[in-house]
Formats: C-alpha cells, structure tokens, sequence
C-alpha cells in the first residue's frame, strides 16, 4: 500500500515539475517578446518624436490656411470622384503603353533612317553634294553681288534662251553641226572660188547660208547692251 502511494506521489511531482518547466517556457516566451517590444519601442521612439517634430514644423509653416473640414472636404471628394479616379488611371495607362509603341515605332524609324543614309552614302550622293557644295563656294567667290542682281534680272531671259535652246528642233541642229564639224574633210589648200560657186547651188547650202544671213541679222539689229525678251 506504501508503494502505491509512493509512486502516485512522484507521478504528481513529475506532473507538476513539468507544468513547471512550462509555465518557465511560456515565461521566458514572453520575457523575450517583452525585450524585442522594448527594443523596437526604443527604437521607433526617437523615429515617432522626430516624425512629430516635423508634422508639427509642417503644420506650423501652414498656420491657419490648413482646417481639418478641408481633409475631410478632400477625402470626400476623393471617395465621391473614385470612379473617375480609376478611369484616369485607366487612361494614364493606355497612355503609357502608347508611349511605349512609340518609342518602339521611333527606334524603328530610327534604324530605317540609318539604313537609308547608308544607302545614300554607298550610292554616292553625299560625295555629290560634297562636290557640288565645292561648286557653289566657287559661285561665290567669282561672283558678286552686282553679278547675282543682274542675273536676276535677267532670269526670265535666260530661262526663255535655254527654253528655245533646248527645243527639239535646235538640240538636232546643234547635234548636226557638231557631226559636220568632227566628220569634216581635211583642209585642202587648192579649193578655188569656182568651187565654191559649184557648192553654193546646193539647195542644202543655200539654206544655211539663208540661217546664216538670218542670224547676222538678228545681230545687227540687236542694239548693244539692251536684252530683247
């Protein structure tokens, strides 16, 4: 009967060390969330009093244009008007999303312009427009500015000659006259005038020497100095 009761008590003592050991757990649990809590209140401590500090600093710079019906004015306003809000939102958005195809589309026109340059490039046209630059520069040293006044008053009558000049007609004389001059015999020392007059009853030849007769004309009656349009 002693050892019945002997056993019952160390099973009580067992219980209770082990309620013991952990209410001690559940103590030392507790102390260490305590010490945490202290450490982040003393942490954030001097954060909140420095926020409060500049609330206040802030609140003091608006003085009295600031009232609290205002922020509940405005937070009214904000909760009423949230529909819109969020369509604004959608619509900065699609704006964003636009900008971002621009840009796409831009570095792509990009690219295109490069490869079209290089085009060029390869093609000769900038070496042309280098050359032809260098033709200009020596429009303007050899001409003044008199010189480009009377072009431009002459303008009109230079456009009309290079009009007439380059008519059908007068391209085919040139071109005939230049075939005549290059495909002309050698000189011969022993021409004489009856051969000529033999060459002059050509109908050919007395045609030009008629254009020739004409010309000499023209130029005669030209007075000199005055252009006729």
């Amino acid at each position: 009967m002693a050892t019945v009761d002997t056993l019952d008590q160390t099973t009580e003592l067992a219980l209770i060390h082990e309620k013991l050991d952990y209410l001690t757990e559940q103590f030392e649990a507790q102390r260490k969330r305590q010490e945490a809590f202290d450490e982040l209140k003393d942490d954030l401590l001097p954060i909140g009093n420095q926020l409060i500090k500049l609330t206040i600093d802030e609140l003091a710079e608006i003085g009295n244009e600031f009232e609290l019906e205002d922020l509940l004015f405005l937070l009214k306003r904000l909760l009423r008007d949230t529909h819109l809000l969020l369509h604004t939102l959608d619509r900065l958005e699609a704006a964003m999303g636009l900008v971002d195809e621009v840009e796409t589309l831009g570095k792509q026109a990009f690219s295109n312009l490069v490869e079209q340059l290089d085009q060029l490039e390869r093609a000769g046209y900038f070496n042309f427009a280098r050359e032809g630059m260098q033709v200009v520069d020596r429009i303007v040293a050899e001409f003044s500015e008199e010189d480009v006044r009377a072009l431009g008053d002459n303008v009109v009558t230079i456009l009309k000659t290079v009009r007439n000049m380059t008519q059908p007609d007068m391209m085919a004389l040139a071109n005939n006259a230049v075939d005549a001059i290059r495909n002309a015999p050698e000189e011969e020392s022993n021409i004489s005038v009856l051969a000529l007059l033999r060459e002059s009853r050509d109908p050919k030849v007395r045609r030009g020497m008629a254009r020739m007769l004409n010309l000499l004309k023209t130029i005669a009656d030209q007075p000199n100095g005055v252009p006729q349009n």
